[in-house]
């Protein structure tokens, strides 16, 4: 099949299909100020916008900009959401405004070009051609997130296994909403980077010298750019260092972990610099000490709770969590490095104070596990791969069933509440997805 023969085209195919479907969103649906960027995104947008026209990081006029109110209106808003250094709070990484930027760059040159030339279009980093970046951006992202969680899979089994594996976690987890429908969320980006880090770390096992570490250290610092737990990373070239701990010494293994956190340390002095201005302080929780409640982890609600459980609504990861066995077996390293970022994602994330993440497609925050879950799928679709039919027709059947659940879940969050439930509950989450279609026609037709 022509997944098998052409994975990298495969998954360059989908990631062109999503960026004319997301294009072709905000021309057929566009919303009526002009609003692209929304959410948690808008903290990103931010970011990015006040650095590269106002040289500062002053988020009053942006937030204004974006909102199409009078900046004397949002002052208001920002007395309330005021920081110590006089600025207006931003609970959000620096990571994806930075990963935005050559196109957000891009698009600002041509446009002060174009005008140049005579065309009126406004240069003020709140057109629609420059908020679309951010969703273009988080589709490539995720796009190439997706080929390097593949070229993972493909390091440890057969590359039928890992692209079938790839296809599946990405069309069948919570990955589809954030590469699509909410591309400019960090979850894209955090895909991009996690993955190249475990290209990296899979790719140079055999190695031991400290360069490794220092590249391995580097790009664990750039994924929490992205989202800061994906700073969890680094638990992997510790564990790579003791577990080669008769070949290093014990010296050799507290010299690599050091050179590993100290140029983690280094890529994550973005953060810290922005930080610094807003709170006066280069190491903070934005949100307060409260945001994170270690003693008290949802860790049983956070996997099965219909309130965007991991398990409850993307099931499919119950099987790649149960590959995880085999891959043990075969790759006992790797599958320890993967158990332990699970594990640890699992605590972090169910310690969360809202450990369901607010409005959310499932669970959104485990997406920095994509390669993991790629790997845990892979290495249970190779055991399998004697019957390949039969693993083609496990990804098709995932991939329709979290379709089914897209279209139910967008369909409500777009207005259509009196023909369509919100996923909660066991009928309404699981079942009746299989009629939302039909009701949707039956509405269509009147």
């Amino acid at each position: 099949m022509f997944p098998e023969r052409r994975p990298g085209a495969t998954l360059a195919i989908i990631g062109l299909v999503f960026t004319l479907a997301y294009g072709a969103s905000l021309v057929m649906l566009p919303k009526p100020n002009g609003q692209i960027v929304v959410g948690d995104a808008i903290e990103h947008y931010v970011q990015l916008r006040s650095a590269v026209f106002d040289l500062d990081l002053q988020f009053l006029n942006d937030y204004a900009g974006l909102y199409r109110v009078d900046e004397q209106a949002m002052a208001g808003v920002a007395a309330v959401k005021s920081t110590p250094t006089g600025h207006m709070r931003n609970y959000m990484p620096v990571g994806p405004a930075l990963l935005w930027a050559p196109l957000f760059l891009a698009v600002t040159a041509t446009v002060a070009l174009l005008n140049l030339l005579g065309v009126a279009y406004p240069l003020d980093g709140f057109a629609r051609a420059f908020q679309s970046t951010a969703g273009f951006s988080g589709i490539l992202a995720a796009a190439a997130g997706s080929w390097f969680a593949y070229l993972v899979g493909s390091s440890l089994v057969d590359r039928r296994s890992a692209i079938w594996a790839t296809l599946t976690i990405w069309l069948s987890s919570s990955a589809i909403y954030y590469s699509l429908i909410s591309p400019a969320y960090s979850h894209a980006a955090s895909m991009l980077v996690v993955s190249a880090f475990w290209l990296a770390w899979i790719r140079t096992r055999a190695r031991q010298d400290a360069r490794r570490y220092v590249a391995l250290g580097l790009l664990a610092g750039l994924a929490a750019l992205m989202r800061w737990q994906d700073g969890l990373l680094l638990a992997i070239p510790a564990l790579d260092a003791l577990w080669h701990r008769r070949a290093l010494g014990i010296g050799g293994v507290v010299s690599r972990v050091a050179v590993c956190a100290a140029a983690a340390a280094l890529a994550f002095v973005p953060q810290m610099i922005v930080w610094n201005v807003l709170y006066g302080q280069p190491l903070t929780v934005p949100q307060g000490p409260g945001f994170m409640r270690w003693r008290e982890p949802a860790l049983i609600a956070t996997l099965f709770s219909d309130n965007h459980g991991l398990i409850a609504w993307t099931p499919v990861i119950a099987l790649s969590l149960a590959g995880l066995v085999p891959l043990v077996r075969r790759a006992p390293l790797v599958g320890a490095a993967a158990i332990l970022f699970f594990l640890s994602s699992w605590y972090v994330n169910a310690s969360v104070a809202d450990w369901w993440a607010g409005e959310a497609f499932g669970a959104r925050r485990f997406l920095s596990c994509f390669p993991v879950f790629v790997l845990g799928l892979a290495a249970l679709f190779d055991a399998l791969r004697a019957r390949p039919r039969v693993v083609r027709a496990v990804a098709a059947a995932f991939i329709g069933y979290t379709f089914l659940l897209l279209v139910q879940y967008q369909a409500f969050m777009h207005g259509l509440r009196e023909i369509v439930p919100y996923p909660r509950g066991f009928v309404d989450l699981w079942l009746v997805r299989f009629k939302v279609p039909f009701d949707l026609v039956a509405n269509w037709l009147g």
